[in-house]
């Protein structure tokens, strides 16, 4: 079989996915009318697991399913961004971590708005300036994001789903590496590649600044300068990529959440975030867990914060393995209830990852 008669096949098959794909989003409009007359979220993350899980039951390769589910995300993206206009907030600048993670949940086809803070990212929600945000919870190095659980405290906004994301740290320079004299980014990312630097580049100067993207902005425009910053940033501000996977861990994961105005429904495989603060006696955080034992449910994380109202007074963040709409989760959270000073429910939402 020639090359000419190949190319020909891949351009026939190219008309096929082409017609595919539209005939698929011309369903997917359908199904957005059906929503709109109902009144329900365009974005339905129990749906989207549901579809990234099918693809990858069916898929017999070669593609790798990490592959498929990157194509999907985009087709996804596309006949979502034609249903409505959405606007994501997340806790910028461009192309840092959060960024790539509302990319890897939304694609590339939604609007996009950069925030300042975390605080930023929730009130553009809360004023319908924004329809979901995306912010980090928790790092596997540094541990739980405190700036995001204490906005969840007061903020009547729900967790709809979750993003996990493999961090990756790269040298990023417009000159050759042995020119490096500066090295921008900031302090946390330097701690996690602080063994390469001193292996590969002793002689440079570390300067700490406020993000990666804003270090891949300066060395971007000044001479003999690197930043480490992610491969999102090199192509933005037009550096060369001189060094990947520079951190010293490679299980270096960040989880983000995706907020919203909506709850998401159940699928086979869920997590629920709640709150609670207790009453101030021996005993009474073991009291508040035994419902959980007594149901059988998976306590997988519970973080302790200090509730800035009263001193010594404490709120627990718990992630549990089920979904509120199960009898057990509800029975086990209707005796907490009974037990704790208060109980919030932050939102039930697919694992997925």
């Amino acid at each position: 079989m020639n090359l000419k008669k190949l190319r020909n096949e891949i351009d026939g098959i190219d008309k096929n996915i082409i017609r595919l794909l539209n005939s698929r989003t011309k369903i997917t409009l359908e199904v957005a009318k059906v929503k709109n007359i109902n009144k329900t979220s365009i974005y339905s993350p129990d749906r989207e697991r549901d579809v990234l899980k099918k693809i990858t039951q069916v898929n017999k390769g070669p593609l790798k399913n990490a592959a498929l589910e990157s194509i999907y995300r985009e087709v996804m993206s596309a006949a979502l961004s034609l249903e409505k206009s959405l606007f994501i907030a997340y806790l910028g600048p461009q192309a840092s971590f959060s960024h790539l993670a509302a990319l890897k949940r939304f694609g590339s086809q939604v609007d996009y708005t950069a925030c300042n803070s975390i605080a930023d990212v929730f009130l553009e929600i809360e004023r319908d300036n924004a329809d979901y945000g995306v912010v980090p919870i928790e790092n596997s190095i540094e541990g739980a994001v405190t700036h995001t659980l204490d906005m969840l405290v007061d903020s009547d906004l729900k967790i709809c789903a979750q993003v996990i994301l493999d961090i990756s740290h790269n040298l990023l320079a417009s000159c050759p590496k042995e020119k490096i004299r500066k090295i921008y980014s900031n302090p946390q990312v330097f701690g996690q590649c602080r063994i390469w630097l001193q292996k590969n580049l002793p002689q440079a100067e570390l300067v700490e600044v406020s993000s990666t993207t804003r270090a891949a902005q300066i060395a971007g425009g000044e001479k003999n300068s690197a930043s480490i910053s992610s491969l999102l940033a090199a192509k933005i501000y037009n550096l060369k990529i001189l060094a990947q996977d520079i951190e010293d861990s490679p299980h270096n994961i960040t989880r983000f959440f995706v907020i919203g105005k909506t709850d998401a429904k159940r699928t086979e495989n869920d997590k629920t975030s709640i709150l609670f603060s207790i009453k101030d006696k021996v005993g009474a955080l073991h009291e508040m867990l035994l419902p959980f034992k007594k149901y059988r449910i998976n306590l997988t994380k519970i973080e302790s914060r200090p509730s800035k109202k009263k001193a010594w007074d404490y709120y627990f963040f718990v992630d549990l393995g089920g979904h509120i709409e199960e009898s057990r989760v509800k029975k086990a959270l209707g005796e907490l209830e009974s037990k704790c000073k208060f109980l919030k429910i932050l939102g039930s939402y697919p694992l997925g990852e």
